[in-house]
C-alpha cells in the first residue's frame, strides 16, 4: 500500500470514528437500518363475502350473466392494450373509467372490470382510486384507508411503490386516494401526475392500470388526466343519463383516446339487480 492509500485509509477510520462518537450512523448503519425498515407492506384482505352480496365479481365458481359480460368488455380493453390496436394508442394500458355525473355506477364499473381482469392467467391489474374528492374504492372493497395517490402527489411518499398495495386476490394491486386535501383535484393536472402516469404506463407494460376517476361534467381536472390515458369507458346510467350529457361528457376528450361506453343499471330481470348489459366502442382503434 502506497503512502498515500495508507493515509486515506487512516483519514476514512478517523470520519468513521467521528461519525460514531457523534452519535451518527455510519453507512453501513444506514443499509442495516434500510434492511431491518424495508418490511413488505401488509396484503389488504377484501370483504368478499359482502363484495359477492352486491354484485362484485367474486371468483367463487359460480356463472353469473354479469361476469360475461364484463368478459366481452375486457376482452375489447385487452385487445386495444396489448394487441394490434396498442400501436395506435398512447399508455394504451391506462384505462380510465368515468360517468357524465356523479352516481352512475363507475366506481362499481371499475372495481368489476378489475376483478374480472384479475381472473386473466397471463396479466396484473391496478386499480387506482383517482376520485380524490370522493374517494370509495376502499370503502367498496371494506379495508382501512392507507396512503395513496394524493399522498405521493404531495410528496409525503418517496416512491411509487410505497402506495401500490398488494391484495389478497391475486394479481389484483390497488393505489387508494389517499389523504384528503384541498387540491385534490388540482394535483391530478399537475406535472408530477403526468410523470406518475407515464411511469406506471412504461414501467408495467404488462398491467391494465385502471383509474376510477371524478365525473367529467363539473370536474375540469378529469379532461386533463384523460389526456394521460390510452382508453376511456364512460358509464351512463340506462333511463338517468341524458344524451345531452354524455355529448357534454365526451365532446372534449382526446379524438386520439379509444373511447367506450357503458350503460349500466340495466335490469334485465327482477333476479338480477346489478345490471350491467349494454356496451359499446366508438373509437375502433
Amino acid at each position: 500500500m502506497s503512502i498515500i492509500e495508507k493515509a486515506l485509509a487512516k483519514q476514512q477510520q478517523k470520519n468513521t470514528e467521528s461519525l460514531i462518537k457523534a452519535g451518527q450512523p455510519s453507512l453501513q448503519d444506514e443499509i442495516n437500518n434500510n434492511t431491518v425498515n424495508s418490511r413488505p407492506k401488509d396484503i389488504l384482505t377484501l370483504d368478499k363475502i359482502s363484495l359477492a352480496s352486491r354484485g362484485y365479481l367474486i371468483d367463487n365458481g359460480t356463472r353469473k350473466s354479469i361476469k360475461d359480460e364484463f368478459r366481452q368488455i375486457k376482452r375489447k380493453l385487452l385487445h386495444n392494450a396489448f394487441g394490434n390496436a396498442s400501436k395506435t394508442l398512447h399508455h394504451s394500458n391506462l384505462i380510465m373509467v368515468s360517468s357524465a355525473k356523479p352516481n352512475e355506477g363507475k366506481t362499481f364499473v371499475a372495481i368489476n372490470l378489475a376483478l374480472s381482469i384479475a381472473l386473466e392467467q397471463d396479466k396484473t391489474v391496478l386499480l387506482i382510486d383517482a376520485d380524490v374528492l370522493r374517494p370509495s374504492i376502499s370503502r367498496e372493497l371494506g379495508i382501512d384507508e392507507h396512503p395513496g395517490i394524493i399522498d405521493y402527489l404531495l410528496g409525503k411518499s418517496d416512491k411509487v411503490s410505497d402506495i401500490i398495495y398488494d391484495t389478497d386476490i391475486d394479481k389484483l394491486k390497488l393505489i387508494p386516494a389517499g389523504t384528503l386535501h384541498h387540491l385534490s383535484n388540482e394535483l391530478l393536472a399537475s406535472e408530477k401526475m403526468a410523470t406518475f402516469a407515464n411511469e406506471l404506463a412504461n414501467r408495467y407494460p404488462d398491467r391494465i392500470v385502471i383509474f376510477d376517476c371524478p365525473p367529467l361534467i363539473g370536474v375540469t381536472e378529469t379532461l386533463v388526466l384523460a389526456n394521460l390515458m390510452g382508453q376511456a369507458l364512460i358509464v351512463v346510467e340506462e333511463s338517468q343519463t341524458s344524451i345531452a350529457d354524455i355529448k357534454a361528457a365526451t365532446e372534449h376528450l382526446n379524438e386520439d383516446l379509444a373511447l367506450g361506453l357503458v350503460l349500466n343499471k340495466a335490469i334485465r330481470s327482477h333476479k338480477d339487480l346489478y345490471g350491467y348489459y349494454g356496451y359499446g366502442y366508438g373509437n375502433e382503434n
